[in-house]
Parts: C-alpha cells; sequence; structure tokens
C-alpha cells in the first residue's frame, strides 16, 4: 500500500520541463568562466612583470636609447663599476663615486631603520599576542595604517610634523634644526613597524604557548622564558621582519624624498635625479641591481618564515 501510494503521489507531480536550449547555455558560460579563471592570472601577472622584463632586457641595449633594441652589451654596467661615462654625457652627472655615495646612503638609512623598527615592532608584537592592556584594540587597528594609507600621504604628513616639531624647538632653544638621515630614519621607522609586528605576530599565532607555561612551572622568571623559549621560537619571524623592513627601507623614495636633507641622497633618490634631465643607458642597470637585491631579501624573508613555521 505504501509503494502504490508512493507511485500515485510521482504520477500526480507534474513533469519537469528542460530548457534545452538555456541548458546549452548555461554549459557555455561555465565553460567560459573556466577558460578566465586560466585566462586571468595570466593577464594579471604579464601586466606586473611585463615592465620589469623589459627593464632588464634594455639593461643589455648596445644603444643609448631605453627604447629601441640595438644589440647586446654589458658595458652600462661596466660604466657603473669602472667610474665611466656613457657616450654622448655632455656632464659627468653620472659617476660611479656619486652612486656608491648614494649606496652608502641607503645602506645607513636601512640598517639604521631595520634595527629599530625590527626592536620596536617585537615587542609590539608580543604585547598585542601576549598581553592584556587598555587601548590594545586601538593599537591593533593603529598598527595597520601604515599599511593601508597612500604612501604621499604618510610622506606629507611626517613632513608637517617635523616641520611643526622643528619651528617649536627653535622657539623654545633657538637652534635651527633641519631635515636629514634622523628624518629619514624616524620616517622609515615609522611605517616598518608595521610589517614586522605583521610578521613576528603572526609567528607568535603558530607558536605554541604551553612551551611557555611549562618553562615557567619548571621555575623560569619571565626574563629567562622569553630569551630561551619565546625568541629562539620566533627568531626566524623576527629576521624575517627585519629583511622585510630593510627591502622596503632600502626601496623608498617618497617618504625619503620629503624629509631628506642637503647631503642625504639614497640611491632612489639618485636615479630620479638622472630621470629629470636625460634617461641614461645606466639608470636600467642601476634598476636591474636594485630589483636583484630586492629580490633577494625577500626571498630570504620569504624562506625564513616557512623555516619557522615548519619548526613550530
Amino acid at each position: 500500500m505504501a509503494n502504490q501510494a508512493l507511485a500515485a503521489r510521482a504520477a500526480a507531480r507534474p513533469a519537469v520541463e528542460i530548457n534545452e536550449r538555456q541548458a546549452r547555455l548555461d554549459l557555455l558560460v561555465r565553460r567560459i568562466g573556466k577558460i578566465g579563471l586560466y585566462i586571468n592570472p595570466i593577464f594579471a601577472y604579464f601586466f606586473l612583470w611585463a615592465p620589469i622584463v623589459v627593464l632588464i632586457v634594455f639593461s643589455f641595449n648596445d644603444g643609448g636609447s631605453v627604447s629601441t633594441w640595438q644589440g647586446f652589451t654589458t658595458r652600462w654596467y661596466e660604466n657603473i663599476f669602472n667610474n665611466a661615462i656613457a657616450a654622448g654625457t655632455e656632464s659627468a652627472r653620472f659617476t660611479t663615486e656619486n652612486m656608491l655615495g648614494a649606496v652608502r646612503n641607503s645602506l645607513i638609512v636601512g640598517l639604521s631603520s631595520t634595527l629599530l623598527s625590527t626592536i620596536i615592532g617585537t615587542m609590539v608584537a608580543i604585547s598585542l599576542v601576549r598581553g592584556r592592556f587598555p587601548g590594545k584594540r586601538a593599537l591593533d587597528a593603529v598598527l595597520y595604517l601604515p599599511v593601508v594609507i597612500p604612501e604621499i600621504t604618510q610622506a606629507i604628513s611626517l613632513a608637517i610634523f617635523f616641520k611643526v616639531i622643528f619651528d617649536f624647538a627653535e622657539m623654545q632653544t633657538g637652534i635651527n634644526a633641519t631635515t636629514g638621515f634622523g628624518t629619514i630614519i624616524i620616517g622609515h621607522v615609522a611605517f616598518c613597524i608595521s610589517y614586522v609586528t605583521i610578521v613576528v605576530r603572526a609567528r607568535l599565532a603558530d607558536m605554541n604557548p604551553r612551551l611557555e607555561e611549562a618553562a615557567r612551572d619548571l621555575g623560569a622568571n619571565e626574563w629567562r622564558t622569553f630569551w630561551r623559549i619565546t625568541f629562539p621560537l620566533i627568531l626566524p619571524g623576527v629576521l624575517a621582519g627585519g629583511l622585510l623592513a630593510f627591502t622596503l627601507s632600502l626601496d623608498d623614495f617618497v617618504v625619503t624624498f620629503f624629509n631628506s636633507g642637503i647631503g642625504t641622497s639614497t640611491l632612489p633618490l639618485f636615479v630620479y635625479g638622472m630621470l629629470k634631465t636625460r634617461v641614461p643607458p645606466e639608470i636600467n642597470a642601476i634598476s636591474t641591481l636594485m630589483l636583484l637585491a630586492s629580490t633577494a631579501l625577500v626571498a630570504i624573508s620569504l624562506g625564513m618564515q616557512g623555516r619557522g613555521s615548519r619548526r613550530a
């Protein structure tokens, strides 16, 4: 009887009509969508990497033009390392001595800002993950501001801040302070702290807190627990955050441009100065070397983060 009732109900239901045209159209849309999913990353990477590939290729261009290929050569790299001036240059604006001075300034700023931002960023990350204090959510929100706001906004705000501070100091003490290495380093530390904190915080989040609890149960105080347990485990994250901060500081132009002074030209500012009146062929070679250095540092940073995760 039950089977007969079910059969009667099925017979009473209206037949499902299939629109073959609509079904074929839906299948076509799905196929096009699958093709788009494969093509979209290809176009995205093309627009991201095509200018970089062109830059590297034309760094070996034999002609003085940076847009027309005239043969293969390595003389632009030789000019950089041999302190030679490209043919046809009216004034010796580019010399290896000037470039090395800019590199020295970049290293001074990069190493100083990396050291400070790594120390402060690590402490901020530990306090956010392990600590409980008023204003923690506000600090967490402010931490991401340097990452999300436009760099030009941060550069202008820092320039205004230093202007106000210098004017106030001159009124109080009569000392006329100016921008220089100090302002550049402070500006770089201001945005590098966030990146270091994010990397170290992710490393702390993956770490098992029971290891620290076990150390304290065995009689270790907070200081000994940190240096014997916590710091060795988060060291890959600290190094990765420091390398990332050094890369960002080494390549930064906008913040450096708005907060630099006389005699503090870094390598990005030096390259920009070469572009003002003429685009020399050496510019592609210098940019390629900067690209290789930055890529190597980022690769080392990612490798350290992955190694730290596997250890955890």
